[in-house]
């Protein structure tokens, strides 16, 4: 007989993309842009994702969990699109 707990593909992939992210961060900092850029841009639909299978209030954790990895690199593309000064 097979149990009732089955983990969602939306749910798991989130889980693999945490692996990856904590995995990146041990990289040295000039091969962590690729990798970290894929995870950048596969985030959003993930958490789209995520909250169309499981609830908005789940992708609002996802997103709140997104934004503090990635606070860093979002500050600079933000003020870089919006042309103002970006520290180097």
């Amino acid at each position: 007989m097979q149990s009732g707990l089955r983990m969602s593909y939306p749910l798991l992939l989130g889980c693999l993309w945490v692996v990856a992210a904590a995995g990146v961060s041990f990289l040295p900092m000039r091969a962590q842009f690729a990798p970290g850029l894929a995870l950048l841009i596969a985030a959003p639909v993930l958490i789209v994702w995520l909250g169309l299978a499981h609830g908005w209030f789940l992708a609002g954790i996802g997103s709140f969990a997104f934004l503090s990895m990635f606070r860093k690199p979002l500050w600079y593309f933000t003020r870089r699109a919006l042309g103002r000064k970006v520290a180097e």
